[in-house]
């Protein structure tokens, strides 16, 4: 991978990111409150990372369209569409695992346990 890439993907990640970090100061409270915060930041990082995955897959089309005649570009283009779409399977997958384990063991609403307190 091109140096140029590992920076943009970094740079991205903490983007998406940032909500994590700008609430970590926050008084979290109960369990079921941290827990779905955590589950809106991972859904927020999920969709950010499909949609780069898309524009990945995208990206590859558009080289292999506009190389030509070339061969070494459209290989090129077909193995940056190749990954696209493994990121996209991979994504799409983890996505359907971590829902069919939620409602398997029945964690979704408010069935979490709350955390026991010392009385004051």
């Amino acid at each position: 991978m091109s140096k140029r890439f590992v920076l943009l993907t970094g740079a991205l990640s903490l983007v998406a990111a940032s909500p994590f970090f700008a609430s970590a100061q926050l008084q979290f409270g109960t369990l079921t409150t941290t827990l779905e915060r955590f589950k809106d930041i991972l859904g927020t990082l999920t969709s950010v990372i499909v949609a780069l995955a898309l524009v990945f897959f995208f990206w590859g089309l558009a080289k292999f369209i506009l190389a030509a005649g070339e061969e070494e570009a459209k290989e090129e283009g077909k193995r940056i569409m190749f990954w696209g779409i493994l990121a996209f399977v991979i994504m799409i997958g983890i996505w359907g695992i971590v829902n069919f384990l939620i409602g398997a063991f029945g964690i979704g609403g408010n069935n979490a346990p709350q955390v026991p307190r010392v009385p004051n």
